[in-house]
Formats: C-alpha cells, sequence, structure tokens
C-alpha cells in the first residue's frame, strides 16, 4: 500500500504556516495592501515561529530544512496574502545565491544581520541576460521594478555567477500592479560596490532553480485562494432559484480550476522533492511555466464568476489576479523559463 501522507514534521510546519496566514494576512491583506508594509506585531509573531529560518543551516541557527518544507510554506502564506510573503522574509529568494554559491562565512557576514533589524530586506535581481554582472568591483544600471520600497541587500544572479551589493543603491517608488505589501519601486545602482562574487555556472543554476519553485509556490497560494474563494461565493450565491454553482457551465469551470490547482500543487512538489534529494533542476523550470499559466488561467476566471463584484475590492480576486500576473515576471520570467525546459528536452532528444 502506497502512503501518500506527509511526515509529520512537514504536516506540523504546514498547519502552523496556514494558521499564521488565516490570523495575520488574510483579515488584513486590504491594509497591508494600502501601507505598503506590514505593522510591527505581524512581523514579531512571522519571527517568533521562525519561518524565515527554514532554510538556513543548522551551524546557523537556522531549522536545515529543504526546498519542499519551503514551497509548502510558501503555498499557505501566499494564500492569505502574497505581497505579505515576500515583505516578512528578510531574505526571500536572495538567500538561494548564498546558500549555493557562497559559505558559512558569507552567510554570517552578508545574511545574519538582516535578521537583527526588524524590516530589513534582502532583494534578489534575475539578470540571465547578464547586463548587469561582469562589470567589474562596481554596478551601474537601472532594474525596472523591484518587489520593496527599500534595499538593505541586493543579490544579483546571472547564468554564470552572482554578486552582492549593499551600497549604492537608489530605489524610486512606484505605484505597482501586484505584491503592494511588499513595496514598489525603481532600481538605480551608480557606482555600486561589489561586496561579494562568484563565478559558477552549475551553482547559479541550482539558485535560478529554488527561486523559480520559490515563485511557483507563490502562485500556488494565489491561485488556490482565488479559487477556494470563487467557489465559496458561487454556492452562496443565487440565481434562477438555486445556487450558480449548481449551473452546468459553473459547475465545469470551478471542477476545471479545482483540478488546475491540485495538479500544479503535485508538479511543484515533485520538482522541491528532487531539487532536495540533488536532482534534475531544470524541473523547476517546468513546475514554474506550470503554476504561471496555470495562475493565469485560474485567477481571471474567478474574478469573472463574481462578475461586477470581482472588479470591487470589498473581495479579493481583483488583487490575486493582478499578484498573479505580476509573479509571473519573476524569476528570470516565464519565456526564459521556457527556453531552459526546451534546451533541456532537446538534450534528451539527441541522447536518445
Amino acid at each position: 500500500m502506497i502512503d501518500f501522507s506527509l511526515e509529520p514534521e512537514l504536516e506540523l510546519l504546514r498547519e502552523t504556516a496556514r494558521r499564521f496566514a488565516r490570523e495575520h494576512l488574510w483579515p488584513e491583506q486590504r491594509a497591508h495592501e494600502s501601507a505598503r508594509t506590514l505593522p510591527a506585531k505581524v512581523r514579531d509573531a512571522f519571527g517568533q515561529i521562525g519561518l524565515a529560518m527554514l532554510e538556513l543551516p543548522e551551524a546557523l541557527g537556522g531549522a536545515g530544512l529543504g526546498t519542499l518544507a519551503r514551497v509548502m510554506v510558501l503555498e499557505e502564506l501566499a494564500a492569505g496574502d502574497a505581497g505579505a510573503v515576500l515583505a516578512l522574509d528578510p531574505f526571500g529568494p536572495a538567500l538561494y545565491p548564498l546558500l549555493e554559491l557562497g559559505d558559512e562565512d558569507d552567510l554570517k557576514t552578508l545574511a545574519l544581520p538582516l535578521l537583527d533589524r526588524q524590516g530589513s530586506r534582502a532583494v534578489l535581481v534575475t539578470d540571465l541576460s547578464e547586463q548587469l554582472i561582469g562589470q567589474g568591483r562596481t554596478i551601474s544600471g537601472e532594474v525596472p521594478w523591484i518587489p520593496a520600497d527599500s534595499v538593505d541587500l541586493l543579490v544579483v544572479l546571472g547564468r554564470q555567477g552572482a554578486c552582492v551589493l549593499s551600497e549604492g543603491i537608489a530605489t524610486e517608488p512606484l505605484r505597482g500592479a501586484g505584491l503592494r505589501a511588499a513595496g514598489a519601486s525603481s532600481l538605480v545602482l551608480e557606482n555600486a560596490p561589489v561586496v561579494a562574487a562568484w563565478q559558477d555556472a552549475a551553482g547559479a543554476g541550482r539558485a535560478l532553480a529554488r527561486t523559480r519553485l520559490h515563485t511557483a509556490a507563490t502562485l500556488l497560494g494565489v491561485m488556490r485562494a482565488a479559487a477556494d474563494y470563487s467557489r465559496d461565493y458561487a454556492v452562496e450565491r443565487t440565481a434562477f432559484g438555486k445556487p450558480i454553482a449548481h449551473h452546468q457551465a459553473l459547475a465545469f469551470l470551478i471542477a476545471d480550476m479545482a483540478t488546475a490547482v491540485e495538479a500544479t500543487r503535485l508538479l511543484v512538489w515533485e520538482a522541491a522533492w528532487k531539487r532536495d534529494r540533488g536532482e534534475d533542476e531544470d524541473d523547476s523550470a517546468v513546475a514554474y511555466i506550470e503554476a504561471s499559466e496555470q495562475a493565469m488561467f485560474v485567477t481571471p476566471n474567478a474574478l469573472q464568476i463574481l462578475g461586477g463584484h470581482g472588479f470591487v475590492q470589498d473581495h479579493p480576486v481583483e488583487k490575486m489576479m493582478r499578484e498573479a500576473r505580476t509573479l509571473g515576471l519573476m524569476a528570470g520570467g516565464v519565456d526564459c523559463a521556457r527556453e531552459d525546459a526546451t534546451n533541456r528536452l532537446e538534450q534528451e532528444a539527441e541522447v536518445c
């Protein structure tokens, strides 16, 4: 008999994240979006349960858990408020180049100090075209958008390596479309000194894989919340004498949306499971592509189920659709992920 249940430790971790999102994120998501930040009491509660420390090595005070644990937590938190996922985590996906390319000393000097200052943020810029990396010991350039209003540590990840900046970083606030709880700014670098740099294509590939899974899991949480909310609305809303969920066209659509969520979760979990075992990192590109595409199927249809109500802020589905579109631009974007997945298929075909 095959047992598909989670290990008790993972199940407890998942429930802890779900409870935190239900109590602290979901009820105040509009307030967080308007403020472009989270209140101190929410940050304190998040810090006390230690979810930001999941992937840090035990030697540095972290939990030493892997990618699968992280994607489970991200899904639950993003179902409460995707922008808050980035706002709460001092490291975010910027941690992955440090883990994959740096050593314990780099983590001690670059990452751990962020824990001592509430609200500190590390931000990752994925520079797959390598327009910023490789300019020497200083970097100048512009990034049109980042999900933050201030940056304490900037990590630039390319195909061949990564670098870290902590000075010479200027931000200009933008209105932003999605993830507003995390902030939104354009980024200007003017001769910003590089405080650490690594050249390692294999390590950069692993960091990119983990970044894509981070984004895919966040997308999964957004689309799950949209599917659940629109389903519940359809069960309560009546038309022609019965709940609109009982009309065949909507019933089929709701079923398709639920299927999309479950299928995406299995793909993301499998890619994370393989990543924890050092297997093919290109599965993360496929998981990210699927999460992006299915999120753009689920969230607009969730809005359509609510009809005109879906466009007003009394309901969160318009926010979920905005955030799904925004997340689809992160981690290098879907087109780069498709290119990587296609290259992998071509290589497999040549071997065969």
